[in-house]
């Protein structure tokens, strides 16, 4: 009798269990405004399981209506890549996007999208979440008047699509490549020859010849844009992003006015797409490259030399933005320093782990 009248109490019934609804009174819904640098209809990014219209409709079921965002796809509402200054100037309360897009405005901002050589996924998450990673992406954000979150994560990528075998460091030379962030900077240093593209733009591009080669994302993501009718040579590994972050930048003021309850609606609702999208790329990736393969894509291995010279190259590259950026150097020593650690337990787990089960 006593446990009957304790589940009653609890709200329990039918096996399931009664939350409180939120106490945000409807006559203060707030409508808001998020613009993206993805295309409209992308899994992952823009529709489906963990992407952004994901992450507003869990927002506006957990508070009950009371925050109502509206999403604006790249092109929609601002061009592709201008929504992250929309939010700085008021113009919309938030952007989703990856913060290398932004490296020409915000250099120390890349080690919160793409770290070459950088850690996984999960490394990546134990950073932001019980390292220093988010209050120091704050931090980075702060003299901007922007909040920023994770909101996505692809884990590692593809290195991508390619008009023509690369067989050695040379093959690369004045190879004309769509890829964003540091390892840009890698790829200029060995002669490749940069472009920063939205997704959009990718497949037309490179389906003229215009670039010799593009990196997007993964096989699921990859099979959407097209990208296997554009290019026949399909490369790994994902050297230049281990794991790809989708960021949540808010408007700081607009959020400070949110009220606890409704920011922590935010950040959950942004951490529970984090860890689904992740589990949307893991589940699909796979259908995808047997596609692939099926219809006359060759995939192949990036040269050990090219990833070799790669690797040299980012070196001088951290350096450099090092040297000139105090807030760059201050993430990027954190964000390493966390690696080395980490590193002792990712070798002595998951790497052994997938080790063994190539060699099995």
């Amino acid at each position: 009798m006593d446990r009957r009248r304790f589940l009653k109490t609890a709200g329990v019934g039918a096996g399931t269990i009664g939350l409180a609804a939120p106490t945000i009174a409807r006559a203060q819904a707030l409508k808001w405004k998020m613009t993206t640098a993805f295309p409209p209809g992308q899994p992952f990014y823009s529709t489906g399981p963990g992407s952004l219209s994901d992450f507003t409709d869990r927002v506006r079921a957990m508070s009950g209506g009371a925050l109502d965002i509206q999403v604006f796809n790249g092109g929609e509402l601002v061009p592709a890549f201008e929504g992250f200054d929309a939010v700085r100037q008021g113009i919309v309360e938030m952007n989703g996007w990856v913060s290398y897009f932004g490296a020409g405005k915000v250099p120390a901002a890349q080690f919160f999208g793409a770290v070459p050589f950088g850690m996984s996924t999960q490394g990546q998450n134990a950073w932001f979440y019980v390292g220093d990673g988010i209050d120091l992406w704050n931090e980075t954000y702060e003299p901007l008047g922007l909040v920023a979150m994770p909101v996505g994560a692809t884990g590692v990528q593809m290195t991508g699509w390619f008009n023509k075998e690369i067989n050695s460091i040379e093959d690369m030379q004045g190879l004309r490549m769509r890829i964003p962030g540091l390892a840009a900077k890698a790829y200029a240093r060995v002669g490749v020859e940069v472009k920063l593209l939205p997704g959009g733009e990718i497949f037309p591009a490179l389906e003229r010849g215009v670039i010799d080669a593009a990196e997007w994302v993964g096989p699921a993501q990859d099979k959407i844009l097209g990208l296997n009718t554009a290019a026949k040579f399909y490369y790994t590994t994902g050297w230049h992003e281990p794991t790809t972050v989708t960021e949540l930048a808010i408007n700081k003021a607009a959020f400070d006015g949110l009220g606890a309850e409704l920011q922590e609606i935010v950040r959950n609702a942004a951490a529970a797409c984090n860890v689904i999208s992740h589990s949307w790329a893991e589940a699909n990736n796979a259908a995808a490259l047997k596609e692939f393969e099926a219809s006359g894509t060759e995939l192949r291995v990036l040269p050990d030399d090219v990833i070799a010279a790669l690797k040299t190259e980012m070196g001088p590259v951290y350096d450099e933005l090092a040297s000139s950026d105090a807030q760059f150097k201050k993430v990027m020593d954190n964000y390493f320093a966390f690696k080395e650690e980490h590193d002792i337990w990712a070798s002595a787990s998951e790497q052994v782990w997938h080790s063994q089960l190539r060699d099995a």
